[in-house]
């Protein structure tokens, strides 16, 4: 495969499906992951006739380190030279006050947005290392800047992919790998129905009387990112809609 590759985790809904989309559009071969099988079918049929370029599912879940090894070392030569990973898959649930937080919604934050996050990083590296290139982008939040009532264990999370953005560059800068953070404000996605469980009064209501940014939005940034020259490394983007200013202020019509 002479085309370039990326790897998105989290590619079945969202900002990881808008940006398969739109790498596809620009000629990228795809390495998509997700854990329901139904939607990364659909993705890749999509994907394959639409921009006639190479497509590889993965289905599994990242929170288990086991399968992350299995299918990253599992790769055919073909697919192992990643130009891009795009560390997209995470979530929110809850918005309990700290002494009501549910242990379960904890851990299932952390396993995903953290140790997720650097399993695959952790597996992925050793080969853009070989290949002497690479770009690691981690999708994380305005949260990893800010805390807000009710987002503890979240924001925790998005402050760990921050340090840890900050601490692959350092580490990786021998190897000429770049690292991106991508901090996004309020996209509206599956985010907030994941963060309510379902309830879709609650996670509509979040939305209401502003428009916030869309998957493509961060998508875009995404991209752009990506395609810097070689010299250039975009360290950190955060980005909002016009009616946020922060995870604090922002207007509602």
């Amino acid at each position: 495969m002479n085309k370039k590759t990326v790897f998105i985790t989290g590619a079945t809904a969202g900002i990881g499906k808008a940006t398969a989309v739109l790498f596809a559009q620009h000629g990228w071969n795809i390495i998509i992951t997700g854990r329901r099988a139904e939607r990364l079918a659909e993705l890749t049929t999509h994907l394959q006739t639409t921009y006639s370029i190479n497509v590889l599912p993965l289905c599994f879940d990242i929170q288990n380190y086991k399968q992350c090894q299995e299918q990253i070392e599992g790769l055919a030569p073909a697919w192992q030279q990643i130009d891009v990973l795009v560390n997209n898959a995470g979530l929110a649930l809850g918005r309990d006050y700290f002494q009501d937080g549910q242990i379960e919604d904890w851990d299932t934050m952390i396993d995903t947005n953290v140790k997720g996050l650097l399993y695959i990083s952790r597996l992925i590296t050793p080969l853009m290392i070989q290949h002497k290139k690479g770009h690691i982008i981690n999708i994380s939040s305005i949260a990893a800047k800010q805390t807000y009532a009710r987002g503890h264990v979240y924001c925790a999370t998005k402050h760990a992919v921050e340090a840890l953005s900050r601490g692959m560059r350092i580490d990786l800068l021998n190897h000429k790998i770049r690292v991106t953070s991508i901090n996004p404000g309020a996209v509206e996605t599956e985010f907030s129905i994941v963060r309510y469980k379902g309830d879709m009064e609650k996670a509509n209501k979040v939305y209401e009387g502003f428009t916030p940014l869309t998957a493509e939005d961060v998508a875009d940034t995404v991209l752009y990112a990506a395609t810097r020259p070689p010299h250039v490394n975009i360290n950190e983007i955060e980005l909002t809609c016009t009616t946020q200013a922060s995870a604090y202020y922002s207007i509602k019509d």
